[in-house]
C-alpha cells in the first residue's frame, strides 16, 4: 500500500494546472496527483475574442489534456457530481475518490438565466461555446447598435468588455460597416478599470479615437427581447439591435451544494487559501480572493498553495503567502496590446500600473501563452 499523499484537484484552468506542475516538480516521489476536469482540454479564456471573430476553431486554440506527462500527474477527463469536503471524498459521473488533500479549482459559471430575458434576447461571448455561436450572429449583422452589458460583479477579466468593443469595431470597419454599426459598453463601474487610471485613459483615447461609447454606472437587471431594450435599475431603457451581455457569474452548482460557498463564492484564508474545512483548499475564481476573476490570480493563489503543501510534506522552507499579484494584457487592435500589472495584496488599495499598446507586450502576451503551454501540458 502507497504511502504518498493523495492530491485530488477539481478543475484543470489556470489554478489547477499550474497547481498539478508544481506539486510534480517538487514531490513527484512523495505525492499521486488526480486531475480532473469535464473538459478534454485547455482554452485560453483571451482566445475568446478568436472564436467570436471566426479568427480561429475551437480545435485550433485547445490545449488537449491527453498530452499531459508529468510524473505523478493523472489526468482524468470526468464530471464531479458531488464533493464532501468534511471528508474529502468526491464522487464524479465515473467513480468515488477520496484524497489526503482536496483542492477545488472549478471557477465560475455563468447564469444566463438570472437575468429576465437574456437568453431571449441576447447573446454571451465569455463561454467558448457563446463565442462560437455568436460569430455566427455576428456574420449576419450589417447596421445598427451593439450594446455590450456587464450585468453583474464579480465577472471574469475586468478589461474584456472593452476590448471586445474595440476589436469588433475593428472587425465591422474591415467588412466596412463601421460607419453603420454604432457600438456602447455599458458599466456599472464609474471608469473601465478603477485601479489603473492610466489604463483607463488609454482605453478611453481609444474609445474616442474609434466613436465607442463608455456609458458608466448603469446596472441592466432585465432584457426586453421585444421591444429590444436593455432596462436598468430605476426603470431606464437602452435600446440595442445587437445586446452582447456579460452574465451573473455564480459557484458551480456542486460546490454549492457541498456547503462550501458562503455568500455566493467559497471562503478561503488569503495568505495559504484553505477552506475551513481541513485538508480542503480553494483557488481561482471560485473563491472570494482579494482579487479580480482572472486566470493569472488563479495562478498565483496556486503558486501559494503549492508552497504550502511543499513546506508541509518536506517540513523544509518558509511558503510565500499568496500575493494578489498578476499581469492582465489588453487588446486595443490594430495588433497592439497593452498590459497591466495588478496588485491586490490582501488589505490594502488595489493598484494596476499599465504598459501602453505596443507591438512588444504583443510578442510578450504569445510568450506569455507559449510558456504555459509548454509548463503545463507540453512537459
Amino acid at each position: 500500500m502507497s504511502n504518498k499523499k493523495k492530491i485530488l484537484i477539481l478543475g484543470a484552468g489556470f489554478g489547477g494546472l499550474e497547481l498539478s506542475s508544481r506539486l510534480s516538480e517538487a514531490l513527484a516521489d512523495r505525492v499521486e496527483i488526480t486531475l480532473i476536469d469535464k473538459n478534454e482540454g485547455f482554452i485560453f479564456g483571451f482566445s475568446k475574442f478568436d472564436l467570436m471573430l471566426g479568427h480561429s476553431t475551437r480545435p485550433e486554440v485547445t490545449y488537449f489534456y491527453k498530452d499531459i506527462s508529468k510524473p505523478a500527474v493523472d489526468f482524468r477527463q470526468e464530471t464531479v457530481v458531488s464533493i464532501d469536503p468534511v471528508n474529502r471524498r468526491v464522487t464524479t459521473d465515473k467513480q468515488d475518490y477520496e484524497a489526503d488533500v482536496l483542492v477545488v479549482a472549478l471557477g465560475a459559471d455563468y447564469s444566463v438565466d438570472a437575468t429576465p430575458g437574456f437568453a431571449q434576447g441576447g447573446h454571451e461571448f465569455y463561454s467558448f461555446d457563446g463565442a462560437i455561436g455568436l460569430h455566427n450572429v455576428l456574420k449576419k449583422f450589417e447596421s445598427g447598435k451593439v450594446v455590450i452589458g456587464i450585468i453583474g460583479q464579480p465577472f471574469k477579466c475586468p478589461p474584456a468588455p472593452c476590448e471586445a468593443a474595440i476589436l469588433l469595431d475593428e472587425w465591422f470597419e474591415q467588412r466596412g460597416l463601421s460607419e453603420g454599426i454604432d457600438i456602447s459598453v455599458v458599466s456599472q463601474w464609474p471608469v473601465p478599470i478603477p485601479p489603473s487610471p492610466d489604463g483607463t485613459k488609454a482605453i478611453l483615447d481609444k474609445f474616442d479615437a474609434r466613436g465607442l461609447t463608455f456609458t458608466t454606472q448603469k446596472v441592466i437587471t432585465s432584457l426586453d427581447p421585444d421591444r429590444k431594450v436593455a432596462i436598468c435599475e430605476g426603470g431606464e431603457e437602452i435600446p440595442y439591435d445587437l445586446f452582447l451581455g456579460i452574465p451573473i457569474h455564480r459557484v458551480p452548482t456542486v460546490v454549492e451544494e457541498a456547503g462550501l460557498a458562503k455568500d455566493d463564492w467559497i471562503p478561503v484564508d488569503d495568505k495559504n487559501l484553505q477552506t475551513k474545512f481541513p485538508g480542503v483548499y480553494a483557488v481561482g475564481d471560485v473563491t472570494s480572493a482579494p482579487a479580480p476573476k482572472s486566470g493569472v490570480f488563479a495562478e498565483s493563489a496556486a503558486r501559494a498553495v503549492a508552497e504550502h503543501l511543499i513546506t508541509e510534506l518536506t517540513g523544509e522552507g518558509e511558503p510565500k503567502p499568496f500575493d494578489g499579484k498578476g499581469s492582465c494584457y489588453v487588446e486595443f487592435g490594430d495588433k497592439l496590446v497593452g498590459r497591466m500589472d495588478a496588485d491586490f495584496f490582501p488589505g490594502t488599495r488595489p493598484t494596476a500600473p499599465f504598459a501602453p499598446p505596443s507591438v512588444a507586450v504583443a510578442d510578450e502576451k504569445k510568450e506569455f501563452a507559449a510558456i504555459r503551454r509548454k509548463r503545463w501540458i507540453d512537459g
